[in-house]
Formats: C-alpha cells, sequence, structure tokens
C-alpha cells in the first residue's frame, strides 16, 4: 500500500499540478512493507547524509533511498482536485447524522444539509469512526481508540539541513525526526499514551487539546541526546494532535459483516498518509468487483467481532498497541491487555496445572504446559529470536501425542449448525463448498468454502448430524468471516436457519495411539478403526455426560478424537478423561504442539497458508474438490480453467539442513525462499519438528517469467529438481523441497538407523 501510495503523488504532482511535497524521505517504522529497496550503511555514512546526528553509539543503520515525504493538505488538495475533476460533488462542513438502513442495505446517508441517497457508503471518520458507526439506528463496530500524539516543531535553524535530508528513526529512543520549513518537526510514541475521547460523541474539540512538556519531556531528551546541536535550536511549537489506534496495530477496510454496502476505512495507527493511496486502491476494488485485488485479510474489519468494541478493551489494548510502534517484537509475542475475554469452562482448571496462555480472536487459547518445578518467572519473560525457553517442553507435549495421549483444549474453534425443513441446508453447503457434502448421516468432509475466483473464503470440516442437519468447524478467526460469507449466499427461506452455537459446546483434542482406549473405558464402546472408522462422528456417553459429539479426527494426522462437549458437562468430562487417562500417560498439551505437528505432517492453515487468493490446486487440496458432483459450486469455473492453463505457484514442504537449532536464528514465517539462487517464493509457516529432529518450513515457490515476461505454469519437475535455499536474517540454510510431508520418510529412515545401532551393539 505505501508503494502504490508513493507512486499515486507523484502521480497526482503531474496531473494536477499540485505540489505535494514529494522532496524527502518517509518514516521507515510505517513503511515496514515488502519490496522496498533499502541499504545498510556504517555510522559515518550516517553522518554524511544527516550532519546533526550523534553517531558515536551506533553500529550501523537502515537506510530506504526510494521513501519520500508529503505534505498532508497538499495531498488532500490535490486529491479534491482530482476527484472533482473527475465529477465527484464534494461538500464541505457537513456534518453526517446516521446512515440510514433498510432490509440489511445501506440506503441514504442523512446529514445537516438533508438526506442523499446512495447504495454505498464510506466510514472514513478516523478518530469519529465508531461514534459514527454506533450513531445509525443498524449499529456498526469499528473497533479503535484514539490517544494523544505530541510532535515538536522548532525554528528554522542557523545552518539549514541539505535538500535530501533523510527522515531520522531512533527505535531505541522511541522519536523520529524531519526536516520542516526550514527546522525540524519530531516526535515519537511514548511507553505511557494517554487515551482520549473515551466518551464518545461528548469529546473535547481537537483544537483545545493542551501541551503537556512533562509527558514529552523523555522524546525531548532522546531527541537531544540523537541530536545535541539541537540544544540552541528555536522552539516553535509543541502539537498535541489526536491519532487512532486499533487492536492488532493494522487498520481497517471493508465491506461490514451486518450491513450491506457499509464499507469501513480507518484506524491507521499513525501510517495514514503512508498507506493511504493504496488502501483507498485496494478498497475502490472492494466496492467496483466484490474483492480486492490482492490478499487484505490481515486488514479486514471481519477479522473483529462486536466483542472487540468494548470502549474500556479498546482504551487498555490501544495504551499498549502505540508503544509497540517503536519496539521490537519476538516471535509469536502476546497483546497482555484485554485479555479473558472469552474463556473456555475450563480455564482455570488449566491455568492451575501451568498452561501459558495465548489469545485469538478475543478467545484465551493454551500455549503449552510448565511441568511442577520449571522457573515460571523466566518462561514468562522468555523472548527471543533464538531456540525459546519452551522448546524441551513442547517437544514432550508432542512425544505424548505420538506415543500415549494428550488432550488439548480447542474451544475457540468457530461452530455454526445449518439446518432447514427440507433439502435447502445441503443445497446451500452444495453450492458454497467445493467437496461433496451429500454424504451418510455421520460422515465428516473436509471442504473449503471458495469464491468465484476459486481461492479460498473458508476452510472447514462439516459434519452431516441428519439429513438436513450440518455442523461447520472453522478456525478461530473466522466467526465473523465465515458468518458473513454464508449469510451473504443464503437465500430469504424462513426454513434455512443458521446459528452460531461457537459459545454452546467445550471442545477437547484427544491425540494419540492411547486415545481410543481412554474413551471406551468412559463409554463402554469399542472405539478401535473397525468399530469407529476415521472422519465418522457419533453421538455417545462419556462418563456420566450424554450427547457428546465424537468424531475420529484430530486436525493433526494423527490418531484420535474430538470431543464437542455441551458446556455444562465440560468439566466433567474433562476430569473423568484424565483420571482415566492417568494409566495410559496422559497429559495436557497446548497449541505449540499442535502447530509442530500439523507443520511436520504438511497441513495448511487458513489465515497463514490460505488465504481468498489460494486455491486448491494450488496447495496440494485438488483431492478435496468434486468437479462431477451434481451442483455447480462457487469458484468451480475458476478452478477448471486453472487446471487447463497450468498452475503459477505451488504450496512446498521445506526441511532445513545444516541449521542449527541450538545456536542459529530460528525461522518463524515470512522468510525468502530461493531456488537455484534464485528469489521464488517465500514461508508461510514454520515449526520445528521434534520428529524430523529438523526445523519445517511450509511455503510458495512461483518459477521466473517465461521469455516475453509472461507467468510460467509450475511442475512437479521444477519443485523437485530445484536447490532449494531458505534465508534467515541474511543467511542462507539449504532445504530439501517436496510436494508431500516427508514424516513417512524419515520416520522409516531413524528406524533402519536404530536396527542399525542394535545390531551392532549385539554383535
Amino acid at each position: 500500500m505505501a508503494n502504490y501510495s508513493n507512486s499515486l503523488y507523484q502521480q497526482l504532482e503531474e496531473e494536477t499540478g499540485i505540489k505535494t511535497g514529494q522532496l524527502l524521505y518517509l518514516l521507515f517504522s510505517v513503511l515496514r512493507v515488502m519490496g522496498i529497496s533499502y541499504n545498510i550503511i556504517k555510522p559515518k555514512e550516517v553522518a554524511k547524509l544527516h550532519p546533526l546526528v550523534n553517531i558515536h553509539d551506533l553500529v550501523g543503520a537502515l537506510h530506504l533511498p526510494g521513501d519520500a515525504v508529503v505534505s498532508p493538505p497538499d495531498v488532500n488538495h490535490a486529491l479534491a482536485v482530482a476527484a472533482a475533476g473527475h465529477g465527484v460533488q464534494i461538500l464541505d462542513r457537513t456534518s453526517v447524522q446516521q446512515v440510514v438502513v433498510e432490509k440489511g442495505h445501506v440506503t441514504a446517508v442523512e446529514t445537516d444539509r438533508g438526506t442523499t441517497e446512495c447504495e454505498y457508503f464510506v466510514n472514513c471518520a478516523g478518530q469519529w469512526a465508531y461514534e459514527l458507526g454506533q450513531a445509525s439506528e443498524t449499529k456498526v463496530s469499528v473497533p479503535l481508540h484514539g490517544c494523544e500524539h505530541f510532535y515538536l516543531l522548532t525554528k528554522p535553524l542557523q545552518e539549514p539541513l541539505p535538500p535530501g535530508s533523510p527522515v531520522v528513526i531512533d527505535m531505541d529512543g522511541r522519536i523520529y525526526v524531519r526536516p520542516w520549513q526550514g527546522g525540524l518537526l519530531s516526535g515519537g510514541f511514548e511507553k505511557d499514551p494517554k487515551p482520549i475521547f473515551t466518551e464518545g460523541r461528548n469529546q473535547l474539540e481537537i483544537q483545545n487539546m493542551q501541551e503537556d512538556w512533562d509527558h514529552f519531556e523523555p522524546m525531548l531528551s532522546a531527541l537531544l541526546r540523537r541530536m545535541p546541536s539541537l540544544e540552541s535550536a528555536e522552539i516553535h511549537q509543541l502539537v498535541n494532535c489526536p491519532e487512532s489506534f486499533t487492536p492488532d496495530m493494522r487498520c481497517l477496510m471493508g465491506e461490514t459483516p451486518g450491513v450491506s454496502g457499509y464499507y469501513v476505512l480507518a484506524g491507521m495507527n499513525s501510517s495514514g498518509l503512508s498507506f493511504a493511496g493504496g488502501a483507498g486502491k485496494y478498497l475502490a476494488e472492494w466496492m467496483t468487483y466484490g474483492y480486492p485485488t490482492a490478499n487484505v485479510w490481515p486488514l479486514d474489519i471481519k477479522r473483529f467481532g462486536n466483542l472487540q468494541s468494548s470502549r474500556t478493551f479498546l482504551r487498555h489494548r490501544v495504551m499498549e498497541v502505540m508503544p509497540l510502534l517503536y519496539e521490537l517484537k519476538v516471535p509469536r509475542w502476546d497483546f497482555q491487555t484485554g485479555r479473558q475475554l472469552r474463556t473456555s469452562p475450563l480455564y482455570d482448571r488449566l491455568d492451575t496445572q501451568g498452561a501459558r496462555w495465548m489469545e485469538k480472536h478475543g478467545f484465551e487459547r493454551p500455549k503449552y504446559f510448565i511441568p511442577p518445578g520449571k522457573d515460571l518467572l523466566s518462561l514468562d519473560q522468555s523472548k527471543t529470536f533464538y531456540k525459546p525457553d519452551w522448546f524441551d517442553i513442547v517437544g514432550a507435549e508432542v512425544k505424548c501425542c505420538k506415543e500415549a495421549v494428550c488432550v488439548i483444549d480447542m474451544s475457540s474453534f468457530t461452530k455454526f449448525e445449518l439446518t432447514s425443513t427440507g433439502d435447502q441446508a445441503l443445497e446451500l453447503l452444495q453450492h458454497l463448498c467445493a467437496n461433496d457434502l451429500d454424504v451418510p448421516v455421520g460422515h465428516i468432509v473436509h471442504t473449503g468454502m471458495l469464491n468465484e475466483r476459486g481461492g479460498y473464503e473458508n476452510d472447514c470440516s462439516v459434519v452431516r448430524l441428519s439429513k438436513n442437519s450440518f455442523f461447520i468447524i472453522s478456525p478461530t478467526d473466522q466467526q465473523v468471516h465465515c458468518w458473513s460469507w454464508i449469510k451473504k449466499h443464503m437465500p430469504n427461506d424462513p426454513h434455512l436457519h443458521l446459528e452460531d452455537v461457537s459459545w454452546k459446546y467445550t471442545a477437547l483434542n484427544l491425540i494419540g495411539p492411547r486415545a481410543m482406549d481412554v474413551l471406551a473405558e468412559l463409554s463402554y464402546v469399542s472405539m478401535t478403526p473397525d468399530r469407529f472408522p476415521s472422519m465418522f462422528c457419533k453421538e455417545m456417553s462419556v462418563g456420566y455426560a450424554n450427547g457428546i459429539r465424537v468424531m475420529s479426527m484430530t486436525h493433526t494426522g494423527e490418531p484420535g478424537f474430538m470431543l464437542y462437549i455441551p458446556i455444562e458437562y465440560a468439566l466433567h468430562v474433562y476430569n473423568e478423561v484424565m483420571s482415566v487417562g492417568q494409566k495410559y500417560g496422559i497429559r495436557n498439551a497446548g497449541y505449540y504442539a499442535l502447530r509442530s505437528l500439523r507443520i511436520e505432517k504438511f497441513f495448511a492453515f487458513w489465515g497463514q497458508d490460505l488465504h481468498a487468493f489460494t486455491t486448491p490446486l494450488e496447495c496440494g487440496r485438488e483431492f478435496r474438490v468434486k468437479f462431477d458432483k451434481d451442483t455447480d459450486f462457487l469458484g468451480r469455473e475458476a478452478l477448471l480453467q486453472q487446471r487447463q492453463d497450468g498452475v503459477l505457484r505451488r504450496f512446498v514442504m521445506l526441511v532445513l539442513e545444516d541449521h542449527d537449532t541450538e545456536l542459529d536464528l530460528w525461522p518463524w514465517w515470512g522468510e525468502p525462499i530461493y531456488r537455484n539462487n534464485q528469489l521464488a517464493g517465500s514461508t508461510t509457516s514454520s515449526a520445528y519438528s521434534y520428529t524430523l529432529m529438523r526445523h519445517v518450513c511450509l511455503g510458495f515457490v512461483s518459477p521466473p517469467p517465461g521469455p516475453e515476461g509472461l507467468p510460467t505454469p509450475i511442475t512437479p519437475d521444477f519443485i523437485n529438481r530445484g536447490d532449494y535455499e531458505v534465508d534467515i536474517a541474511g543467511q542462507r540454510y539449504p532445504a530439501k523441497a517436496k510436494l508431500y510431508p516427508f514424516s513417512s520418510l524419515f520416520t522409516q529412515q531413524q528406524r533402519r538407523k536404530d536396527d542399525i545401532e542394535v545390531n551392532l551393539q549385539g554383535k
């Protein structure tokens, strides 16, 4: 988005003749996007680029030569002139009172100048987007909150900076400095921000916000440490202005889940001007074509629900978010505020047994369990890009999953029930899903819900509970998005009903070869594969509790079962499972073990490996697409065309070689993949495989363009005959790439190795 903004502002100057200030460099900290050229430079080179910078404590710097600074008023004026030239009518000094919604669709906007009928409405009200969303009769959730933001302006310096002097970002000092009208502008993101406008519409006017020199003092001290000569500079003004922030530091854009035609573009987290051009482009595509031309799921407003719109939650969360803009974020870090918002009935029970928690869509999920006697404090504070302190703990949980039985609380998963009086539910799912849902009662089907381009809108498991009733299981953060996608395509039929039952069921995942023994004792029913086949669901008793949905799947490829338990029975069933399981070596496990297991089995996950621009043919899931079923499903034509033309990229599994788990930096995700010394793609998931005893990366690779610059279809030979490397922080590590899991191959090799060692010892 930043790259597009950069080119747009240059184009505006050429088109309108209005100078937008495209002369200097933009802030590096708000342009952390891939594809921007940069240089690592030495301190002496820093001094040459910016004579005011104190370099005595520097070891180097990152220089972005292609960045620029623009003038916000000039950009706004240029955009307005360009829009007016294309027929856009602009009404300034006009107050929006509410958006009129009829039957779930935007129909008009009421203002203090009258009512304007419209088909689309974009809430880009910035600081007031939250209040505007709440003002209408049909309320729209826009989760953002304002904080005071301070920056200092100096009068012109006695010795002006050379033209083209770059913006200086001092991450440790939490400040930025850039030229401004012959002087300097310096602001920052302090550790103790001041939230504002919590009371809603009855808020202070922006112009009444006051200077606060005591609050700005740490940033002023950091400025003078980095540029000591500024001590003699004359201060023009300390500006206090509001900035809005979102719960996860990413902006909000897209169509809202509850109202058709109501779009949002807000919550820019102090990066508004940098991303405005690109964000506007994607939103315009969204409104015109029904989707943007790039994967913007990390920015989609549907990643949040109403539960993240509490004013108290937002106030506390943005106080944590704002300082994070200038802090080093280690892999798998977790927000500390706004926690324990959604919890399983087993939360307290698991917490007392050493659970350490992560948060997903507001839901607390166990990462791993600290055994008795471990140093809890040091584990909680472990921050590293290298081997983490939880390595051995997760390894023990994985081992138990493979050799005995583990229980993982997976209650956070999204769960829907779709029912009808006739065949309406089946017909809808057959249209939405690529796989065939017309299966016998009790069968489970893994499937994708695709868009018209053949990309994944949802990756789910569907259980046929009865002839006209289906149970849909989706990833945790799909709760709002999946609901919206299904409702968007549901006919207006009173005999067809969709219900979100996520809160009704506690989900326990029993993983391991002894899982069948535990359940057999608790149910007095044989759980062997011949009696309880894979991908099958039965409603049965577990302990004293009746009506438990037991499913023979685990989401990891290991043997085991999923138990969907009505919440009133959750504690009883968990206690019974743990009690009976003692003789089989049962233990709790967390999502880190689950992640390791699914990655070594080459299982793709929605939101990480799969998104709206990933098709089943690109990720080896064509077997889950039933082209010959009676119903013409969404995305079918696009997939048939892709199958005919050839796939341009493929999902691969890479096992690192010559990588020292103890000493080398770990891969986490997003690392470049090289094939034959050429950039071929990037990783989307990474984990240490305790089975293979190596790191495994999943990601997509593409062949280079053809002779005329056209995309080239990818073939298995291209994958198999290449020499691969994964780049981790500038160090490349050789990797073996495959289109199928390594697990069985390495397990056989390990067994042969063990047999040889046993024979040698015997001799």
